[in-house]
């Protein structure tokens, strides 16, 4: 099985859009138009801190997507890099493309010069843990949150 990984591009919104959706459909989410416009704009500025990868079948289809952004932290000199968002096509789930997203990820933050890459994950999404618990290490950190209105 050949997995491809790459950047997207311009001409990548469709496909990019088609998974997105999907992975708000996973954690039943809706995401505002206005915020998709927004966070698409911002996966193709070289200036954002954040970037976008696709996974590709053999057919060049593309079947996952990971977002991750830079960040600064005061726990080391060098960046962190936080993996926001991964998903893969049901159809072709437990095929790898999830594990070379992640990877793909690590090898851009080595390069970086990121200290950790680091993510969340619900607590009922018991078969991504499966593989994040070959790849990673839990933190032991809970997260909490407050929406700022």
């Amino acid at each position: 099985m050949s997995h491809s990984i790459r950047l997207v591009a311009p001409e990548d919104f469709g496909a990019w859009l088609a998974l997105w959706k999907g992975y708000q459909q996973f954690y039943k989410v809706d995401i505002a138009d206005s915020v998709t416009a927004e966070t698409w704009k911002r996966l193709l500025d070289a200036n954002e801190p954040m970037q976008c990868a696709l996974a590709l079948d053999k057919a060049g289809r593309p079947v996952g997507l990971v977002h991750w952004i830079f960040h600064r932290s005061t726990w080391t000199t060098g960046n962190y890099c936080y993996l926001q968002d991964l998903f893969v096509a049901t159809d072709v789930r437990g095929g790898g493309y999830g594990r070379r997203l992640i990877e793909h990820v690590y090898a851009d933050a080595k390069n970086a010069g990121c200290s950790r890459v680091y993510w969340l994950t619900h607590e009922s999404n018991t078969d991504a843990m499966q593989l994040y618990d070959r790849i990673a290490e839990k933190s032991g950190f809970l997260q909490y949150r407050h929406a700022v209105k």
